[in-house]
């Protein structure tokens, strides 16, 4: 693998707002946009994160956040994690699923997941206004440190 996927680029970012359809990211209140989620629509959005940790946590792009002691890049996401999850309920968002991943059965062989995370937010502008705030940009040094490369899919999945 050449690179690492961590964190979306401005043009990742750019194309899934105008797939989406909204031009003010960030300015809905939370729960007032209608369902359909990406592409086209700017409902729910369900974000698929596939995970692959680093054995060890990467902390030199934000020592501030280093925790002073080696830890896994498990251990660093599990600090992602509770530093998230406030910020996402506040949206009115959740966790609908995490777990390991197992052995992939279609797909490129060398490619492998340590963990699936499903998080619903209640739109495309809910989550580029997370992603884009000073609260989230301060931990999301975290993700990056745990990480040696994921997967960020926006989805218009619905519970049946």
């Amino acid at each position: 693998m050449t690179s690492a996927h961590l964190e979306p680029t401005d043009a990742q970012m750019e194309r899934l707002i105008r797939s989406a359809g909204t031009e003010s990211a960030g300015t809905e209140p939370a729960g007032t946009e209608p369902a359909g989620g990406p592409p086209g629509g700017t409902g729910t959005v369900v974000m698929l994160n596939l995970l692959r940790y680093r054995e060890v946590a990467d902390y030199s792009a934000t020592p501030e956040l280093d925790p002073g002691t080696p830890c896994s890049g498990r251990e660093a996401y599990g600090r992602y994690s509770e530093a998230v999850l406030p910020l996402l309920a506040a949206l009115g968002g959740g966790i609908e699923m995490f777990g390991p991943c197992h052995a992939t059965l279609i797909g490129p062989e060398d490619e492998e997941w340590d963990d699936i995370v499903l998080a619903r937010y209640p739109g495309v502008a809910a989550f580029v206004g997370m992603v884009t705030s000073p609260e989230y940009r301060a931990i999301a040094g975290h993700r990056t440190a745990a990480l040696a490369d994921s997967r960020l899919v926006p989805t218009g999945a619905i519970r049946p």
